[in-house]
Order: C-alpha cells, then structure tokens, then sequence
C-alpha cells in the first residue's frame, strides 16, 4: 500500500478521531461553490459537483449549507471568489507531491506553500515538474459489508479497472472516463459507497523511512490542514510497522 492509497487510509482513520469538522466543511463549501460556479447547479450535467455534493452528505453536511454553497456558485447569492490551482513540489527524499487548492489570493497561497514544502525539508517546484508521475483516476471506497464478489461481479463488468482490499474498506480504481459508469451501476445495483472521487495516481512510488517518513507525513498533514487545500496527492512508499508507529 503506497501513495493515495496509504494516505487515503491515514485520513479515513484520523477523521474518525477528529472533532474539528469547522475546517471540512469549509473545504466542502468551497469545492460545491466553484463546481456550480464552473458547472451549474444541475447535478445530473456536473459530475463536479454532483462528487462535492456526496463528499458533503458523506459528512453530514445541512442541506441548506449545501444549498447556500451552490447559489453563492450560480451568482443568486454573494459570495467569495475562488480560483483553481494546483502546485507541484518534492517532500523530503525526493518524494513527488500535487496539491489541488481553491483560493482567493494566489500570491498568498503559494508563498504558503513554498513555507511549507521548505520547512518539512522539501520544495516547491515548476508546473509540469511532478505532474507526469499521476495518472487521473476515478477512486471509490465501499464498506466492507458488501462482499467482495457481490462488488467484484458488479464494478468490473461496468468497466472498473482493480479492486483492493483497504483494511477497512474496498477500494475501486477506474479509469477517467469510466468513473461515472462505475459508480452509476453500484447505485444501480444498490450497493452504497462511501466515497466517490477523482484523484491523482502515482505511477511510480519512492520508499522512504526514518526522519525522512516523519518529514513526508507531516508536510501531507499540513498541507491537507491548510485552509486553501482541497486535496493532496504523494508517490511515498511507508514500510506498514513503521507507518503504524508513525501515526499512533
């Protein structure tokens, strides 16, 4: 297990113990509010923000927060104005890093970011530097109560591309353009996932250890807190023990 997917796991347990959930859904805010901005508020025509929208009842979210968001998106009500950006650098032990960020102040945020990458014994880099390493994925997660063959037999006759088993979930991997057909047969076939979303794959990983493994968490830590950050993306390849001593 390396890059998104170990990460994917690390966040999925630290949600589970984290009582800050002001900060989530101010992300989840801001990522339905540039969907319907760019998008839309029709679900059905904006997988965006159709992805945003169950990423935010996956919390718990209102529904009128989420409504609020998509009016702010579609100009019926005021609101701040958010850019899409993405950065690219490398952590500690060359580990290649993508972040997806939303902002309303990009000389802010990239000087941020640069703060960052350097304090964790990385840097920022060029557009294009890291970029080559990801291949977009459609990524879903089903809980374990649905059986292996029962998911199997369902995704991958839709076109699914792997199927993983996560310690506490299922994990689905299909290409970009199959995502939505995926997703729309489980529901079709009533199997409920947890999470549906596009990510950023690495072909390749870099296996780290020691200082240089704490360096590489904590820069993924701190960036996934940082307000203007919407996703975080890594190659790193953390040995299981030492990840789990890592992040008791």
């Amino acid at each position: 297990m390396s890059g998104h997917s170990k990460w994917a796991t690390i966040k999925r347990k630290k949600g589970k113990n984290d009582a800050a959930r002001g900060k989530l859904f101010t992300k989840l805010i801001r990522e339905i509010t540039v969907a319907a901005r760019e998008g839309g508020r029709d679900e059905s025509g904006n997988p965006r923000l159709r992805s945003a929208i169950l990423a935010a009842k996956a919390e718990n979210m209102p529904a009128a927060n989420m409504e609020r968001a998509i009016k702010k998106g579609t100009g019926e009500l005021p609101g701040e104005s958010y850019e899409s950006v993405i950065y690219e650098g490398y952590g500690a032990g060359g580990v290649a890093v993508m972040i997806e960020a939303l902002t309303d102040n990009k000389n802010r945020t990239v000087a941020e970011m640069r703060h960052l990458f350097s304090k964790y014994g990385g840097n920022l880099a060029e557009n294009g530097a890291v970029s080559w390493m990801f291949n977009q994925k459609g990524y879903i997660t089903v809980d374990k109560s649905v059986s292996e063959d029962d998911l199997m037999l369902v995704a991958l006759e839709a076109g699914a591309e792997d199927i993983s088993d996560e310690e506490d979930v299922w994990e689905v991997t299909t290409a970009l353009q199959d995502f939505e057909r995926v997703k729309k047969s489980l529901e079709e076939a009533g199997i409920r996932y947890n999470q549906a979303e596009l990510v950023r794959k690495p072909q390749t990983t870099v296996k780290v250890e020691g200082k240089t493994a704490e360096q590489v968490l904590n820069l993924m830590s701190t960036l996934e807190d940082h307000d203007d950050v919407q996703k975080v993306f890594s190659n790193f390849d953390i040995e299981a023990k030492e990840l789990a001593a890592l992040t008791a």
